[in-house]
């Protein structure tokens, strides 16, 4: 059973699911969003993007969050999927993110944008 994240009951009542490639979509989300040290068991998961929210956006930090969020897909969700495309780019003050990923059971391409921090 693929859980719904965040959390949430359905209407039926029950935990709700969602399908693999949204299950992985969701991890995604949490690798990108989690500060390392925010998991008490975990203390090395997920890749710091929002500790860059009230940095300075420019070249070197689009640099670094691609490098940083290329290598916590990987590790924590390598067994999942393949990162074809990752992107960062500046735009005046906010970091746009774009990844592209092919899911290793189906074969399926899918994609995230991130938006000021905000995902689609």
């Amino acid at each position: 059973m693929n859980i719904d994240f965040p959390y949430r009951i359905d209407a039926r009542g029950r935990t709700a699911a969602v399908g693999h490639a949204e299950h992985v979509r969701n991890m995604v989300e949490q690798v990108l969003f989690t500060s390392p040290g925010e998991r008490v068991h975990r203390p090395d998961f997920g890749c710091g993007l929002l500790d860059l929210v009230f940095g300075p956006a420019g070249r070197e930090v689009a640099a670094t969050v691609e490098m940083t969020a290329q290598a916590a897909l990987q590790r924590w969700l390598g067994d999942l999927l393949t990162v074809e495309t990752l992107e960062v780019a500046v735009e005046e003050s906010a970091l746009n993110v774009f990844v592209a990923y092919r899911l290793l059971a189906t074969g399926e391409r899918q994609s995230i944008r991130i938006d000021g921090g905000t995902a689609r």
